[in-house]
């Protein structure tokens, strides 16, 4: 098949639903590589002591996962959504909540830790994303103020008083950052340790 048949075949809208679902495993792949690969790599050099090797591999394999696993959600949460407005012969809201509890069931519910940062990622979003919702629709009263200044407040005070209090609740890549941060800071025997690197 040549390239302007091809073309012609992805421009006819013939196969639109299926092409889309294609392109969403596609594109799955490519964001979810594009967002841990830094990621991985950036936390490794920060907070792991291992080899070389085995640092390449970790940030190699949580990419692959990544990529992998958002790759399969947007396959699925496509390839439902399409299939539900099909069978019902119209587009309905219920329709992306279903088929986002089924993907995420299949393929976030299995535990690592690519899929905790991301579930953890999305659950800020959404209970933020609750409240202005709730705005919205007046089920909150609109504020009179900035309210910008208290949510940074309580985020920041309530996830200082888990990390001094309650460690173990937290997340391992928040620990260890806070960790460098407010522990790491109280340790020095020299100059070099104290200003150029971390005891």
């Amino acid at each position: 098949m040549s390239v302007a048949a091809v073309n012609r075949l992805l421009l006819s809208g013939q196969y639109a639903t299926i092409l889309s679902v294609v392109k969403g495993f596609r594109n799955g792949a490519v964001y979810g590589a594009k967002v841990r690969f830094p990621h991985s790599l950036v936390m490794s050099f920060l907070f792991k002591r291992e080899s070389p090797k085995d640092m390449a591999k970790g940030i190699l394999e949580a990419t692959f996962t990544h990529s992998k696993n958002l790759a399969m959600f947007v396959f699925l949460y496509k390839s439902l959504t399409s299939l539900m407005a099909w069978l019902q012969s119209e587009k309905v809201e219920f329709h992306s909540f279903m088929a986002a509890f089924v993907g995420g069931y299949l393929v976030f519910g299995r535990y690592n830790k690519v899929n905790e940062q991301i579930n953890l990622y999305l659950l800020s979003r959404i209970l933020y994303g609750l409240a202005k919702l709730g705005v919205q629709k007046g089920y909150i009263p609109k504020p009179k103020h900035d309210t910008f200044p208290f949510f940074a407040a309580i985020v920041w005070g309530v996830v200082l008083w888990m990390f001094e209090y309650h460690k173990d609740t937290l997340q391992p890549s928040l620990k260890s950052s806070m960790t460098y941060l407010y522990h790491d800071s109280n340790q020095w025997n020299s100059f070099k340790n104290f200003l150029i690197y971390n005891k």
